[in-house]
């Protein structure tokens, strides 16, 4: 498969979209009546990551109104984290379940959820019973589009990624601060679809203890450099030759460096200049070299 093609089937875009430190840097300070960011950023981006998932179910009806919201981008998927009830508490409870698939089953019955990221900690290692408890959650939920992402290098075998293509779920592929025995960059597939994940690499605030909701963002307070996406750029096509579809989220969220390295990689994958928000190059300059100017598409691959 050709690069160009399989930059066709790339969706690139950040996780989430509700931080205020966006405000004035990614979106505009004066927001115009029935602004909203989902439909502000389906004009830069083809996919978002649906990070309010992982905290809490999200009700059908919300989850309606965001498939309108991004109507006008045809391109566009979400993707979903799922809720840390079922990664991190373990709790696949009948009515854990019951009050999270609501909301999901909008979104994949309009053809608008391109995947459901299971995210586990870096203290989910690959153990006998850990691999009963990640079976579990796959029989649970293999009516979706399942993409699991583990943290532990522990994972990083070949029978795990076996045992998740014998039953068709993805893995994600990730940058984090490599620290012990954390997981190193990869170009896995498993399924038809390609995930990719940019954390960051924030080494001092990646494992800080903090108070609860305090200074949480800072572990995502990092820019990429060019030369240390490049080589992400050449694993996401080598990706995207063995999938049906691939999804690159930027969770750099802190001032809004995740748009900053999202348009950057569209950049680089189409080697097209980009739209950018306004505010955003006034943030950061150095983008105006791949700007395609005021009042230019939205950066749609074709």
């Amino acid at each position: 498969m050709s690069d160009k093609r399989a930059a066709s089937k790339i969706l690139v875009g950040p996780a989430g979209w509700s931080y205020p430190d966006w405000k004035g840097i990614v979106y505009p300070k004066l927001r115009p009546s029935g602004f909203h960011e989902v439909n502000y950023l389906a004009g830069y981006f083809n996919t978002v990551e649906l990070n309010v998932t992982f905290y809490r179910p999200v009700a059908a009806k919300t989850t309606q109104e965001w498939v309108v919201r991004v109507a006008h981008n045809k391109q566009f998927l979400f993707t979903a984290k799922l809720w840390q009830e079922f990664t991190h508490n373990r709790d696949l409870s009948i009515e854990n379940e019951r009050a999270f698939r609501p909301g999901m089953e909008v979104l994949r019955d309009a053809g608008k959820l391109g995947a459901l990221l299971a995210q586990f900690p870096w203290s989910f290692k690959n153990t006998a019973e850990n691999l009963g408890y990640l079976s579990k959650v796959v029989e649970r939920f293999r009516d979706f589009p399942l993409v699991v992402e583990v943290r532990h290098s522990s994972w990083d075998r070949p029978n795990v990624s076996s045992w998740l293509a014998e039953r068709n779920v993805g893995f994600c592929n990730i940058d984090q601060p490599i620290i012990g025995r954390s997981l190193k960059p990869g170009e896995r597939t498993t399924s038809a679809v390609g995930y990719v994940r940019l954390h960051g690499r924030n080494y001092n605030e990646w494992f800080r203890e903090r108070p609860e909701g305090k200074g949480s963002e800072q572990r995502y307070n990092y820019l990429y450099e060019q030369e240390e996406l490049e080589p992400w750029v050449q694993r996401i096509r080598s990706v995207a030759r063995s999938t049906e579809s691939t999804f690159v989220i930027t969770n750099n969220h802190f001032e809004g460096k995740a748009i900053v390295n999202g348009l950057q990689l569209i950049h680089m994958l189409t080697k097209t200049r980009v739209a950018i928000p306004p505010a955003l190059i006034e943030r950061y300059p150095e983008l105006e070299r791949i700007s395609s100017g005021p009042g230019s598409t939205p950066n749609l691959f074709q």
